[in-house]
């Protein structure tokens, strides 16, 4: 922690890593930084700014220890008044407008309370970040994301018993395994067997008790209502104005709701068509396998424990899945694309494999939009609407010659005809392999004539050429992508605020024709070199000057 990250953490304000307390009125009370270090472990970890209001205004913080603040003994009386102990790190840093304290908090891998037994967990509330009760039977929750605790392999207790688990839905999981490629020799099993064999039910007192994956995957629908009233998956259509006009409430076992949202899915995706030689090659609005995965993904990894709905939501441009639950320890949106597989429910998803649903290695997955996933729940977005038909036919082209695209390449390729504009850092964070990574598939493309660069070695920006955008049929973007570039953008922007004392992001994304994505980038490199400051107490209304 340094003045330079300190400064960047109070412009990007308050957020579920963030927290400040501003100490005009008085000092903070031990009572309040013990119990927010605690928020903020049981969620996922952050820093406590001492000395900072919620206006991003520093204040400076109160001397702790006399006529000063002395960061060990800080750190050791947060120590001993959490259970379990906490090991943080203290800094105060010195400003221009007075000291600011600074702590950093891990996420903890158990539960944790103040000595006073008071356990809070922090979330993003309807007016911002804050603390909140945290009650025990949430904390089941909390072992199942960091994988303590399978839910899936439990048993439901009460009076369930074999003769709960469906005949048809033995049959229906025999066709899928024949259909999918899955483990062949389950087939041919008896149902007791295929239940054994796929770890669906445990033996107790010599009888064959189904635990919750076998209730999941082959219970009957009235056993599920009642042991598993969790589970709902709900099939929305919603017109461009948000209203719903569809709404199918489904709660069949896992293998059913996906033929019942896979014939939904069939039902209304359109497609086009490009011709390639005599071949015509079908460009439906949503893709198939991406759609695919993330609902068998939204089944398979939702939290069961919590009460909450699996979403699919057709939207008149994009689809939005979501399920309850977050993502587990280790997994988060900078590396959820390489990750390896890491199942909230094993014994659902080890069943899942031996079946045929889910990919082994979890390789070959598409990079759908995770941005929109908390610590509530992971939410994707698959981005809808007419296709690039001239893109497809581009891509089919490359692949029945010989020079197939990589993941990697086509993960670049279709950010820049979006974006315009890529750099080896934001490459490598598209692919989340690296800055290097990013390098080495940006040097690819330059050198097969896809994408052309421009700027000094160390800060290389890259669009894509004038003879793709020809072979795109769009000769006009290739003006736009190596015209307008950073230097004109910021130029833009400080001629906005000379003109009118302020800007927006939606103001900005006007001015420069770009997505809201660039815009960020462009306000966030323009505050760095110290260009604008923002202003404004709440995201929404948060407004961009130009620094004094």
């Amino acid at each position: 922690m340094d003045n330079e990250t300190l400064r960047k953490l109070i412009a990007d304000g308050e957020s579920l890593r963030v927290e400040f307390k501003g100490e005009e009125r008085g000092v903070t009370s031990d009572r309040e930084i013990y119990e927010t270090v605690v928020c903020m472990a049981n969620a996922e970890g952050g820093t406590l700014l001492l000395g900072v209001d919620d206006n991003r205004r520093i204040t400076g913080s109160k001397p702790r220890h006399g006529t000063i603040t002395n960061p060990s003994k800080l750190r050791a009386a947060i120590f001993n008044n959490t259970e379990p102990r906490m090991h943080t790190r203290v800094k105060v840093i010195a400003t221009s407008q007075g000291d600011v304290i600074a702590i950093e908090v891990d996420r903890s891998t158990e539960i944790c309370a103040t000595r006073a037994g008071v356990c809070l967990r922090r979330v993003v509330g309807v007016e911002g970040p804050e603390c909140i009760p945290y009650y025990p039977h949430e904390h089941s929750s909390r072992r199942f994301a960091l994988g303590q605790f399978d839910f899936s392999a439990q048993p439901p207790g009460g009076d369930v018993n074999f003769d709960d688990l469906d005949p048809l839905e033995f049959e229906r999981l025999r066709q899928t395994i024949f259909r999918l490629h899955g483990d062949p020799s389950l087939v041919s099993l008896t149902n007791r067997d295929l239940a054994k064999a796929l770890q669906l039910v445990d033996t107790t007192q010599a009888e064959l008790v189904p635990n919750f994956a076998g209730l999941l995957l082959l219970g009957r629908e009235e056993v599920l209502r009642r042991f598993v009233p969790t589970h709902e998956v709900a099939f929305q259509v919603l017109d461009a104005r948000g209203d719903v006009r569809v709404n199918d409430l489904i709660h069949a076992p896992l293998l059913a709701a996906a033929e019942e949202i896979q014939k939904r899915f069939d039902a209304r995706v359109e497609e086009d068509e490009v011709v390639i030689g005599m071949f015509r090659l079908p460009i439906p609005e949503y893709g198939r396998v991406a759609f695919r995965e993330a609902t068998l993904n939204s089944l398979l990894h939702r939290d069961y424990s919590q009460l909450g709905t699996v979403y699919l939501q057709w939207q008149h441009d994009q689809m939005l899945i979501s399920n309850p639950g977050g993502l587990l320890e280790g997994v988060n949106l900078q590396n959820i694309l390489v990750h390896e597989p890491k199942p909230r429910n094993g014994r659902l998803y080890e069943a899942a494999k031996r079946i045929g649903l889910v990919e082994k290695t979890g390789l070959g997955r598409p990079a759908p939009d995770y941005s929109r996933t908390d610590t509530t729940g992971v939410r994707v977005i698959l981005q809808g609407g007419k296709a690039n038909l001239e893109f497809a036919r581009f891509v089919y082209e490359q692949n029945d010659a010989g020079q197939t695209l990589t993941l990697d390449d086509l993960l670049v390729l279709n950010s820049l005809f979006y974006e315009r504009h890529i750099d080896s850092e934001s490459a490598g964070r598209l692919i989340q392999k690296g800055i290097g990574e990013g390098r080495r598939v940006l040097a690819k493309l330059h050198e097969q004539g896809f994408i052309e660069a421009k700027g000094e070695k160390k800060g290389r920006i890259y669009h894509l050429s004038a003879g793709l955008y020809r072979r795109l049929g769009q000769p006009a973007g290739y003006i736009r992508a190596h015209d307008i570039d950073a230097v004109r953008q910021e130029g833009l922007v400080i001629e906005c605020i000379q003109a009118h004392g302020k800007i927006t992001r939606g103001q900005l994304i006007r001015l420069l024709g770009i997505s809201p994505g660039q815009a960020r980038r462009v306000l966030e490199r323009m505050i760095r070199s110290g260009k604008i400051e923002p202003r404004g107490t709440r995201p929404r209304w948060v407004y961009y000057v130009a620094k004094q």
